[in-house]
């Protein structure tokens, strides 16, 4: 049943969320999922609202759930969040647990069972991954993401959406590889293609309702576009999200690389997407500057294997403070070190998160995963007191 559809790439655009999301599912057949245990998963893993582009409309779910059910299938919700976000915490702001109450479907965190341990054949760089094992349990996985660029994946859908089912903190190692030898690609776009070989996706539904621009995933500029796009294969689903953003799937590195590991392709010849004109809703998106700190010639960052979390805190600080922090630094000018992996960083480089913490006998240094805003204010203005000597706060 799903050969017939597999071709097949449906958009809905100009009505709610909520009718969006079943007009586009009305185009498929689910009826050999009776009976099934059907995992929804969103893009709900940081506290924040759907309002600013960063996590999965509650309706989009609600419509999911509500269409998924007339076939009678068994319903959840799950998400493994970020470090440091409790994931009922973010299904209640995300509005999604209000959802999910009203129609007593199931949300659990991922993250609440040890995980299981998957190896993946011929890996380039990610020989195994840490699953939460709840998704193991489940017959037919539905990723549910929201449209948006990223600053380390150029874009971030229903591919991408899936590295949030890795365990916990084990999502971080993915930006942890060092470079590749014969791959001009970021080693996490390659580790992304390698999760993708034994963890993609049975059907993908985007949801486009508030869209993401610039410093995706987190940072950037919420873009309404009113659209739910779907189809039973991820990646050339994803080919098109990628087009109506006016972003080539075939620069984008994890989408490409994965569709060669799955023997796929992001070509869309032989596709058949409803509407035909489907092109009428291409609208160009604002991508990830190339460098954090441009606008801030006085402040040098050194960014080496850094998650998305980071950057994006360090981003929102700059883009705050960049300018006014300078007269407490000397001479003007600020070093900033985020990331794991720095062997050596100059004097006085201000350490920022958890992972730069093998530097805070000689740097100054302020934890987290990630630190927040007012914490990093705090420590440069002198707030709180400092001792250089052994890089701890007083």
């Amino acid at each position: 049943m799903i050969q017939s559809s597999i071709n097949k790439i449906v958009i809905s655009r100009g009505k709610e969320p909520y009718e969006n999301t079943l007009e586009v599912l009305s185009h498929f057949d689910f009826s050999f999922l009776k009976g099934k245990k059907v995992l929804l998963k969103p893009n709900a893993g940081r506290i924040a609202s759907y309002e600013k582009g960063i996590t999965t409309h509650p309706e989009v779910i609600a419509g999911a759930i509500d269409f998924f059910r007339k076939f009678g299938v068994i319903a959840a919700v799950g998400e493994s969040p970020i470090s440091g976000v409790n994931t009922m915490e973010a299904f209640d702001i995300t509005g999604i647990a209000k959802i999910a109450k009203e129609r007593n479907c199931p949300l659990f965190d991922m993250d609440a069972d040890k995980p299981i341990i998957k190896e993946i054949p011929n890996a380039k760089v990610l020989k195994s991954i840490k699953l939460c094992k709840k998704v193991s349990e489940f017959d037919f996985i539905v990723s549910i993401p929201v449209i948006k660029t990223h600053m380390h994946t150029g874009v971030t859908l229903s591919i991408k959406n899936m590295k949030g089912c890795l365990w916990a903190r084990s999502k971080v190692l993915l930006h942890m590889f060092p470079e590749i030898a014969g791959f001009e690609d970021k080693p996490i776009d390659v580790a992304i293609a390698d999760m993708s070989t034994i963890l993609k996706p049975d059907f993908a539904l985007i949801d486009g309702t508030i869209c993401m621009e610039g410093m995706g995933p987190s940072a950037g500029t919420a873009k309404p576009m009113n659209m739910v796009i779907a189809g039973f294969n991820p990646f050339k689903t994803d080919a098109v999200a990628c087009h109506i953003m006016g972003i080539d799937p075939e620069k984008v590195p994890h989408l490409k690389l994965g569709a060669q590991f799955n023997r796929t392709t992001l070509g869309l010849e032989g596709t058949e997407i409803i509407p035909s004109d489907w092109e009428k809703y291409i609208i160009q998106f604002a991508l990830p500057p190339k460098d954090l700190v441009l606008e801030y010639p006085n402040i040098t960052v050194f960014d080496k294997n850094s998650c998305s979390a980071c950057q994006s805190s360090l981003y929102l600080f700059l883009k705050q403070y960049g300018t006014s922090i300078l007269e407490y630094c000397q001479d003007g000018k600020l070093n900033i070190a985020i990331g794991k992996g720095h062997k050596t960083l100059p004097d006085n480089t201000l350490c920022i998160g958890n992972c730069t913490s093998s530097h805070k006998s000689k740097c100054p240094y302020i934890q987290g995963c990630p630190p927040v805003s007012s914490e990093i204010l705090s420590l440069i203005t002198g707030s709180r007191k400092f001792d250089i000597k052994d890089g701890t706060p007083e």
